[in-house]
């Protein structure tokens, strides 16, 4: 059976995580998690790192976990020892994970399947997912619960979407890639990795082509979210909350990093890196085997570790090729 999400007073969350509320009335209701900038009156939100201060200030929250350091004026928070950590058990309590339907055939009888749509032996489909007209799911292909593709997709075989996975029109996905697997994300906890709960989910726009072995994984919250027109090959990783534009391309091997930003018609070349939190800008190219450590203009070129203008990375490169015929002329002297 799914658990049900519940209501919170703010009394309620401070004596769970042992905190003090500050500016907060004991009965407020709080229903949701959600970041600072999309935090309503009845969410509760966090604040771990001081440079995100002024941005808490400025959030509508009911209720924003801090610590005792932390000042938000007259805000409604909750002082606690550990802010990221308490956030992640309020993301259990408020937003628990459903417990996938159960069926005794390969297609759940809650399921909506367009008439002329393939489903191949060995394929299945969760409950209530949607299937539109023109779709077609390989042999051991498997659509989870509550899933929606759009007309004409085909999945080949072994490709997993978990529940909520949302495919626009159109949309290729090659044998044994996996949309909506949990982000990778952990806080440190009295020695421990404790895990924070991965309740979003991956939505994808239409005409986008994602090649094998893609692991794209669903948000901490909201979605990850893969633009219109996108091309994504072989083994490349999306973590959880990236936003990819329109129209990019990723190259076999890249991984980007969560919450990470691309505006459309960006190109990360082979086994780029990219850290998390930042933005490329729009019609930006990556260099292969570059790893971008910081956010970049629209119209960016850029090469090398970390990441640099590519003119100023060949000219160094080029530099750096005439080091050994210079020491040579040195030791000769």
């Amino acid at each position: 059976m799914s658990r049900t999400p519940m209501t919170l007073t703010a009394q309620d969350l401070a004596e769970r995580l042992g905190g003090t509320l500050d500016h907060c009335p004991l009965d407020r209701p709080i229903s949701e998690v959600k970041p600072l900038e999309e935090a309503g009156e009845r969410s509760i939100s966090f604040l771990a790192n001081p440079r995100y201060a002024a941005k808490a200030k400025e959030s509508p929250a009911g209720l924003i976990l801090v610590d005792a350091t932390a000042d938000l004026g007259d805000r409604p928070v909750l002082r606690v020892p550990h802010p990221y950590w308490c956030f992640a058990q309020a993301i259990g309590w408020l937003h628990p994970e459903p417990a996938p339907e159960r069926s005794t055939t390969p297609v759940h009888a809650s399921a909506v399947l367009s008439a002329d749509c393939v489903i191949a032996p060995g394929a299945s489909v969760g409950a209530r997912s949607v299937v539109a007209a023109g779709c077609v799911l390989h042999p051991g292909v498997h659509v989870g619960d509550d899933c929606e593709l759009g007309e004409g997709c085909e999945l080949f075989p072994g490709v997993v979407l978990y529940r909520q996975t949302r495919l626009g029109r159109r949309v290729v996905i090659h044998a044994n890639s996996v949309l909506g697997s949990d982000g990778f994300g952990y806080v440190l906890v009295e020695g421990r990795h404790a895990k924070i709960p991965q309740v979003g989910w991956v939505e994808v726009g239409d005409e986008v082509e994602i090649g094998a072995c893609v692991c794209i994984d669903r948000g901490v919250l909201g979605p990850t979210r893969i633009g219109t027109g996108t091309k994504i090959d072989n083994q490349v990783q999306v973590a959880h909350n990236v936003q990819v534009g329109s129209h990019c391309l990723l190259v076999a091997q890249s991984g980007i990093s969560g919450s990470t930003k691309l505006g459309e018609y960006v190109t990360l070349a082979g086994k780029v890196g990219v850290v998390g939190h930042i933005e490329i800008g729009a019609r930006s190219v990556v260099g292969g085997n570059s790893v971008v450590a910081k956010s970049l203009p629209e119209g960016s070129f850029v090469t090398g570790f970390p990441a640099r203008p590519h003119r100023e990375w060949a000219e160094a490169q080029a530099a750096l090729n005439r080091l050994p015929r210079l020491m040579r002329q040195l030791r000769k002297g």
